[in-house]
Formats: C-alpha cells, sequence, structure tokens
C-alpha cells in the first residue's frame, strides 16, 4: 500500500510576455498568431494603446479570440482561463465592465485586418488532396445558421427572416466564403443581413481568386454575368447548373460533352448520371449538369471532372465545424453591432489558425491528407494550451513539436470513406419529413459502387421551344461551319413557318454571340464557337 500511496512533484516552466502583456496569448495557437503581428495590426489600424496600463491593446486582442475558444464563458471567465498558467505571475484581475470597455476601444478592424492577413492557401501544391492539376480547388458557398442576440440594434442591422409559419427567433447573419477545399481553410469571408443574397457577398470574394484555381461552386452561381466575372480573374471553375438551363450545343466533344457559349463566355458542358449503389443494395440516382472552362476533353475527361466535382462539399464540412464545433450552435453573444462584428472576424481568425495548425502538422506525414486531422482534437488541445500557457513562443524553428501537432498527429483519422445519407433540418418546424419520397437513406450509408453515365446528347437538344429551334439551327449550320447562310434558307431546310419570328431569334442568338452576321439576314457560325485543333487551355502549358 505504501507503493501506491507514493507522491511525484513535477514542475514546468512557461514563457510569455513580460509585464502587463503576459496574458496576451492564445496558447500554441500564438505561434500562428504571433505577437509582432498583432502589433503591426494594432499599428497599421491605429488602435495601439496611448499608455501601457493594466489591459494593452494586444491583450485585448488575444482576449477576444480567446472568447471564441470558450463560448459559454463569460468575460471574467474567459481572463481566468487566460491567466491560470501565469498564477506565479503578479496579475490584476480586471472587472467586466474593464474588459468590455476594451472590446470597445478595439472595434472590429483590428480584427479584419488580422483575419486578411491570415486568410491565404495553407497547403503545399504538392499535398494530397488540395490540387487537380495545376490548380488549387476552392469553393464559394454561404451559411445562414448564424444567430444573435434578438435585440433592437441587432434587429435593426440584420432584421429577421419571415417564414411561412411566423418570424424566425434570432436574426441570422449570413456568412459566404471562399474555401480551400482541400484544407478547408478560408481565403476570404464577407457576412451581412441574412437578405443579401449570396451571388451578391460572393461578387466581393472575386479578387481573391488567382489564374492558379479551380473554382467548384452550386447552382446558386450559375448566372452567366458572375461566371464571366469569375473567368475575368483568369481562374478556372467547375460550376453546376440549374435543371432549368438549356445551353446551346456548338460542338459535342468525342467524351460526351459539348462546347457553348454564355454571353460571350466560351464554356464546356456536361450531362451526367451518377448512379451510387449503398452497402444495403439500394440504388441512388442524380442528374448533374456542369459547366466548365477546361474546355479541353483530352487533359480533363469529362468522368474525370465530374468526380472532381464532390469536393465542393468540403466546404460544408467547414461550416461545420465553425458553427457547431467551435461555436457548439450558440448564439452569438456580442449585443451591438460593432461587437457582433468583431466577434465574427474574430471566430473567422481563430478557425483559420487552428486549420494552419492542423495543416502544418498533416504535412509533417508524406502522404497524408489533411482531412484526416480532426478539428475537434486540434480543438481541444487548444484549449489545453491556453490554460496552462504552453507553447506560447516555439522552443525551436521546429513547429511541429508544439502540442497542437503532437495531440492532431496522435489522433489522425482514418482514410475517408465514401458515404451517403439524406440531407434534413437539424431542428425542423414540423414533426412530419419535409420529403417523404426522398431516396437517400435517412441513415448514413457506405458506398460499395459508384457508376457515372455520360450523356452524349443533352436533353435540350430535342426539346420543342426555342431551345430546340437554336440547337436544329446550329447543328444545321454544322454541317458547312465556315460557310455563311440566309436566315430564308435556314427556315426553309429546317421547316420554320414564321420567317419574321425566326429572324427576330437569329438576332437574339447573335447578340449572345453563337452567329455572326455576315450582311443583310445572313450569318454564320461565330469563328470562336467553332472547335478547334488547340484547345485555349493548351496555351498555358509547355
Amino acid at each position: 500500500m505504501s507503493s501506491q500511496s507514493s507522491t511525484f512533484t513535477m514542475t514546468r516552466s512557461a514563457t510569455v510576455a513580460a509585464g502587463a502583456f503576459a496574458p496576451g496569448h492564445l496558447g500554441g495557437l500564438t505561434q500562428h498568431i504571433p505577437f509582432e503581428l498583432v502589433d503591426d495590426v494594432l499599428e497599421q489600424t491605429r488602435t495601439v494603446q496611448v499608455r501601457v496600463r493594466t489591459l494593452p491593446s494586444r491583450v485585448g486582442i488575444y482576449f477576444i479570440l480567446a472568447m471564441g475558444l470558450f463560448p459559454t464563458l463569460g468575460y471574467r471567465r474567459v481572463w481566468d482561463k487566460l491567466v491560470a498558467g501565469l498564477s506565479d505571475l503578479d496579475l490584476c484581475t480586471p472587472s467586466e465592465a474593464a474588459l468590455r470597455q476594451l472590446r470597445r476601444r478595439l472595434g472590429p478592424e483590428p480584427m479584419r485586418a488580422l483575419f486578411d492577413v491570415l486568410a491565404v492557401p495553407l497547403a503545399r501544391p504538392s499535398t494530397p488532396g488540395v490540387s487537380y492539376r495545376r490548380w488549387r480547388t476552392v469553393a464559394f458557398d454561404g451559411c445562414s445558421s448564424l444567430k444573435a442576440p434578438d435585440l433592437p440594434r441587432i434587429r435593426a442591422l440584420l432584421g429577421k427572416v419571415r417564414h411561412h409559419w411566423g418570424m424566425s427567433g434570432y436574426p441570422s447573419l449570413r456568412l459566404t466564403v471562399l474555401c480551400e477545399t482541400g484544407t478547408r481553410g478560408l481565403l476570404g469571408a464577407v457576412f451581412g443581413p441574412s437578405e443579401s443574397g449570396e451571388t451578391v457577398q460572393a461578387t466581393q470574394l472575386l479578387p481573391r481568386l488567382t489564374p492558379q484555381m479551380l473554382l467548384l461552386a452550386d447552382r446558386a452561381f450559375d448566372g452567366d454575368d458572375f461566371l464571366r466575372a469569375v473567368a475575368g480573374t483568369g481562374s478556372q471553375f467547375l460550376v453546376r447548373l440549374c435543371a432549368h438551363r438549356r445551353p446551346a450545343v456548338l460542338a459535342v466533344l468525342p467524351d460526351g460533352s459539348y462546347l457553348t457559349r454564355f454571353h460571350g463566355l466560351r464554356v464546356r458542358v456536361i450531362d451526367a448520371d451518377i448512379t451510387l449503389t449503398t452497402s444495403s443494395g439500394q440504388r441512388i440516382t442524380g442528374r448533374y449538369r456542369l459547366a466548365t472552362t477546361l474546355l479541353d476533353h483530352r487533359h480533363d475527361p469529362a468522368e474525370v471532372l465530374v468526380r472532381l466535382y464532390h469536393e465542393r462539399w468540403e466546404i460544408e464540412s467547414a461550416f461545420y465545424s465553425l458553427r457547431h464545433t467551435l461555436l457548439t450552435g450558440r448564439v452569438l453573444r456580442s449585443q451591438e453591432p460593432r461587437g457582433l462584428e468583431q466577434e465574427v472576424w474574430a471566430l473567422l481568425t481563430l478557425y483559420q489558425a487552428l486549420r494552419m495548425a492542423m495543416v502544418e502538422a498533416v504535412e509533417a506525414v508524406p502522404g497524408a491528407d489533411p482531412d484526416r486531422a480532426s478539428f475537434t482534437v486540434a480543438l481541444q488541445a487548444a484549449r489545453d494550451q491556453v490554460i496552462r500557457a504552453d507553447h506560447v513562443l516555439p522552443a525551436s524553428s521546429d513547429h511541429a513539436a508544439s502540442g497542437i501537432s503532437t495531440a492532431v498527429l496522435s489522433a489522425l483519422l482514418p482514410p475517408r470513406r465514401s458515404r451517403t445519407s439524406a440531407r434534413k433540418v437539424k431542428c425542423p418546424t414540423s414533426r412530419y419529413p419535409a420529403n417523404p419520397t426522398s431516396e437517400h437513406p435517412l441513415t448514413s450509408q457506405n458506398i460499395t459502387m459508384l457508376a457515372v453515365e455520360i450523356h452524349a446528347q443533352p436533353p435540350s437538344s430535342a426539346a420543342p421551344g426555342r431551345s430546340g429551334q437554336r440547337n436544329q439551327v446550329l447543328q444545321h449550320m454544322r454541317t458547312e461551319p465556315h460557310r455563311s447562310w440566309h436566315a430564308r434558307e435556314l427556315a426553309t431546310a429546317l421547316g420554320f413557318p414564321h420567317y419574321d419570328s425566326f429572324c427576330v431569334q437569329l438576332g437574339r442568338w447573335t447578340r449572345e454571340g453563337l452567329l455572326e452576321k455576315v450582311s443583310n439576314a445572313t450569318y454564320k457560325i461565330a469563328s470562336d464557337c467553332l472547335p478547334s485543333q488547340r484547345s485555349p487551355t493548351d496555351r498555358h502549358r509547355p
């Protein structure tokens, strides 16, 4: 029994800033948000304190970030976490009013500037799952589940969403981000009232795109103006189109895809059926119509691009980590507009710092995919290090020895397996299912087989109406692609009885860039709408 009652005394040391700056740290995350960066941001935003007193501005930045690490605690309890590992120092305990005044003194500008510095690609291009060929895959999407306090000043800023059953309980914030799909790191963010559309917010993030990126997006971003703006940045895109869109068929490629134009923008469209078989033997089929600026079917086969589009869903995991793991689904704590803006920028900055630590840890393992790193493990390790004031400064130039990296590497998730389940609302207003006829299983099931079938001819080619006429005309003109055709000759050959309305359609297709008007009532296919021997994407290839 004496051996079981023996004790052991451990001592440890912590290296932090001196004096009143000592509480200004974030544990191991301080290595990714160092003192020098915070001081530079404070100086640029002109929020440095005039005199060094109990609560310097740098301490305020780390305190606001720590509020995101401990969303369930009040101001005093968050402060206790920052100073828990500094018991040997003679530090004063500020009141909640003093901490509140510190937040107001700083405002949202330093947090936004700090996030802008950290919002960069995190992984090397050679890291698995980050790039497709020479392009880094990124995605646009929006989230409207961030809730703010139901107070007059917040309602005046955000308003409330009106449903058919009444008003929403809390004002909601719409957050739109540009995300690196391989690491789920953020490259930019915009937020505002829930009434602001995703496309409007995403337009503000277009300058973040570069020619080295391939954008993946869903049907909310398939507008012609938006796609032209994306192409204008020099980046490529792979976007799902709405089912009601009927693109013109300019040329059918050998892999079943076809070339078309969206108001002057030359794109390639892929129509495909995706059929998956679950472990229970259930077969589920979905129709996808994708548009891309990758025009070369030899280097970018249609089936490869269809399978690549699945990477877009990684941004949903980023929203889940931010909304449910980091914020634990709680309502934001700030009760005034500027404080709310400051809090959201702080949450995004904290999320990005955690992703930086996770990617740094995974890249130490050759061949490891960043999606094997657990966000929950990294978050818990970061909270523990804040309490102990560990790894505030790196012991050496090797950051891989930090506590967050050690925790992430010791609990790497297994390689991702293919699964499927029904998408449903977590807290529905009705106890009855919204879509009882959905084919997707209610519980997650493994996918045993996935088949992709490319449709060589788009469904719109034989559809009646204007889109059907357009494709018939283009198909007839492609028999002699370099010849000029008179409108009456086309109408007679195709059996169109209404000549005047047919001429109006030809004029409309000319304005869309599908045809060129040679002379009065005489047209030919636009020269850049014809398939070429060398694709425009090959120009950048050595």
